[in-house]
């Protein structure tokens, strides 16, 4: 089994060094991974998610963008383990078994339980079927698109989802999946481009609605890096009154999401998929939705501190 397809791919010289520099990054040497080899994989993967992006002709800086979003280090380890490099193996090993044990725990909610659900994963980890004399190891199909450890806790929930319908063919599905829903973890990444394109929009659409004040503090405290410290005092609070003022701003855009997803056309579900994603499945730029609140910097509302601190601290402080 080779580490990708046999497709060959022209790289324009920007796009080279980058992969050049990936390969350094991800010490894939050390599992006998040659740079060629590497890159093939890589161009693959950039290839079959169409470089992040809905045009046909992808500029250097997108594809250099894309990548940089791979975890190329998981993603040698894993596709190393899958041709079942030994050394590979020892490194999942060490890192990854006591993470999947803990995921089954979590799932099964039983010691016991749990290590039998995680021993019957390593099974197809390892890959000890074969098909027309090749290794068939589950851990082949993953992409460096998340962490390994994310991936790995849904392949487990999957794996515990299938046994448990298996073991109730009598249940309904509709009670099925309303019990499984407790233990399906959120998706790793956003495979579907109809999700991701509706999410785009929904965050550019909730964003862009939101009032002045409120777009100041996303974009002082998760763009321009400031602490809330800085924040409360340029406004005359008290930092907790920030703080409290952040965390419901956060639970109201979630639901204001969940709710235009919804209106575009996606289920319930679908929706809290989507909002589970890989954030960098998305293609928006947070800064432009937020920029009448970008415009206004620090000394410019200076002089209406005493205004906006009242408007900030109505009905907030304890």
């Amino acid at each position: 089994m080779s580490i990708a397809g046999s497709a060959k791919q022209s790289t324009t010289e920007p796009v080279a060094d980058m992969l050049a520099r990936l390969f350094q990054e991800s010490a894939a040497e050390r599992f006998g991974f040659a740079c060629a080899q590497f890159e093939e994989l890589i161009l693959e993967i950039a290839e079959s998610n169409r470089w992040g992006c809905d045009v046909d002709v992808p500029t250097d800086a997108r594809k250099r963008e894309f990548l940089a979003t791979i975890g190329v280090k998981e993603l040698v380890l894993a596709r190393a383990c899958a041709l079942g490099n030994e050394r590979a193996w020892e490194v999942f090993l060490m890192q990854y078994r006591e993470i999947l044990y803990s995921a089954a725990y979590g799932i099964t909610k039983q010691d016991a339980g749990g290590r039998e659900l995680a021993d019957s994963l390593y099974a197809e980890l390892f890959g000890v079927s074969a098909r027309e004399g090749q290794r068939q190891s589950k851990l082949a199909s993953y992409t460096g698109r998340g962490s390994l450890a994310c991936w790995l806790r849904s392949v487990l929930a999957q794996r515990y989802v299938d046994e448990y319908r298996k073991a109730r063919r009598l249940v309904s599905i509709e009670d099925q999946d309303a019990e499984l829903l407790t233990v399906m973890p959120e998706t790793p990444s956003i495979d579907s481009g109809l999700h991701r394109n509706a999410l785009a929009e929904s965050i550019g659409v909730v964003l862009s609605e939101l009032a002045a004040e409120d777009r100041f503090l996303l974009n002082a405290y998760h763009l321009d890096g400031r602490s809330l410290a800085d924040i409360a005092r340029l406004l005359g609070v008290h930092e907790s009154t920030i703080s409290r003022r952040l965390k419901r701003l956060g639970k109201s855009l979630r639901k204001q999401l969940l709710h235009h997803l919804q209106s575009s056309g996606l289920s319930r579900r679908a929706a809290e998929e989507a909002l589970g994603g890989d954030v960098r499945d998305i293609d928006v730029n947070v800064r432009t939705c937020l920029q009448v609140a970008g415009e206004e910097s620090f000394h410019k509302l200076k002089g209406a501190e005493v205004q906006t601190a009242s408007m900030f601290s109505t009905g907030e402080e304890s």
